[in-house]
């Protein structure tokens, strides 16, 4: 089993860190991509959201059928789908659709293929949930901890290579991005294909849930169900709706109002994860000791706040400055926000109600994150190019509200 365990740890973290880079080598590329089709910040913001909304409608499936079947064959699968996903963004964006079929990019046939490409990436996205199902069974409960850090450690640098990495590759070939990330999506696929062993054994394998368990909503529900946490786990909705509104409009807006570049794009949103990996990766600790996470989060909205409302002050003069301000103190608060919201959740908890609300919790952040996208998307086209960063700051505050209008004794008490 010791043998096994270096190529395990080793498939689960490259699944993760795929599943991660899918996502974000796109973020500062995808109004470059997109302007042969259309320059809508509508669309933009459907498909931005996409991925997290197919994400969404399958997750409980995808957990089940992995209790069910085994780890490995969904793993293989899921990364599968992600390698066809993938390689079909890449080729739809590569067919030079004016020239062999005009009639069919009038009519929105490669939108239509880009949006297929993204759900059928979303729906194969399941593999984050599984790997971190081997991480826990292949490691014994009291060092699960340290073993979960590798969730992190490939989240982190996902969101900091995969911007960067994209960036640097647009402007070299705008298409070549879609076909790096297709190519390690195949490297992935290899590794788990041949080194990846079968971590759940059969005696304790799971029949499938009744259907009402696999209905997305009703992982919503059961966090609901909890009336000490539906405050925080509506404004832990209402974080990623605000943050996703964010991220997904800010490359068209800097693109149309100040003309940046792909690689400076991606430079200011590899500045993100840099700086929330630190955060999560060394400060947290330290300061949820000194501070506790109450506080913490709130800091962290206020500077999330203040990020938001930087953006739409920037002029083309000062839009270098001015823009990476306001990334870095989204990256920093966001580093704060995310696991100090999740902590308070979790301490509000029976620990007989941790894995369904928790669970719950992930099913907000990526339905969320496909609404904040389409309303940023719809607000950018209807009331102006600013005024999504305005509507986030002003949703950061209603979060901030729901957090600070009911907080208990322990949420206030550092953890020694």
């Amino acid at each position: 089993m010791q043998r096994l365990r270096i190529p395990t740890l080793l498939s689960a973290f490259l699944t993760l860190l795929n599943d991660r880079l899918s996502e974000s080598i796109f973020l500062p590329l995808l109004p470059y991509l997109l302007a042969q089709f259309t320059s809508s910040g509508s669309t933009l913001g459907l498909l931005s959201g996409t991925y997290a909304l197919s994400q969404f409608l399958v997750a409980p499936l995808i957990g089940a059928l992995s209790d069910r079947f085994g780890r490995k064959p969904v793993i293989t699968i899921c990364v599968g789908g992600s390698v066809l996903g993938m390689g079909l963004f890449a080729i739809t964006l590569s067919l030079p659709w004016q020239q062999i079929w005009p009639s069919a990019s009038a009519a929105g046939l490669p939108l239509a293929l880009l949006f297929a490409a993204r759900i059928i990436d979303g729906i194969s996205g399941g593999t984050a949930p599984t790997a971190t199902a081997v991480l826990a069974d292949i490691t014994p409960p009291e060092n699960r901890a340290k073993a979960f850090g590798l969730i992190g450690v490939a989240f982190g640098l996902g969101f900091a290579l995969g911007p960067g990495l994209g960036g640097v590759l647009g402007e070299m070939n705008r298409i070549l991005p879609a076909w790096g990330a297709t190519g390690f999506a195949m490297v992935n696929l290899l590794m788990v294909s041949v080194f990846l062993p079968e971590t759940h054994p059969v005696e304790a394998r799971q029949p499938l849930p009744r259907k009402r368990a696999l209905n997305p909503v009703s992982l919503l529900q059961r966090v609901f169900a909890y009336p000490d946490v539906r405050r925080l786990a509506l404004a832990f909705f209402g974080f990623f709706l605000a943050f996703n509104g964010f991220t997904a409009i800010l490359v068209l807006y800097l693109k149309s109002a100040f003309a940046w570049t792909e690689g400076m794009a991606g430079a200011a949103f590899a500045l993100v994860g840099v700086i929330a990996m630190v955060v999560q990766g060394g400060l947290i600790g330290p300061l949820v000791k000194r501070f506790g996470e109450l506080r913490l989060t709130l800091t962290g909205l206020g500077l999330l706040t203040v990020g938001c409302l930087l953006v739409p002050l920037a002029t083309k003069e000062t839009s270098m400055p001015v823009i990476y301000s306001a990334v870095s103190l989204l990256a920093f608060g966001t580093g704060l926000v995310t696991p100090c919201l999740r902590a308070l959740v979790s301490r509000r908890l029976t620990r007989d109600g941790q894995g369904a609300a928790l669970g719950g919790l992930q099913g907000l952040q990526s339905l969320g994150s496909f609404l904040g996208a389409a309303a940023a998307g719809f607000s950018y086209d209807r009331l102006g190019q600013t005024s999504p960063f305005w509507i986030g700051a002003i949703v950061l505050l209603g979060v901030g509200l729901l957090i600070a209008g009911s907080p208990r004794q322990n949420d206030m008490v550092p953890q020694n």
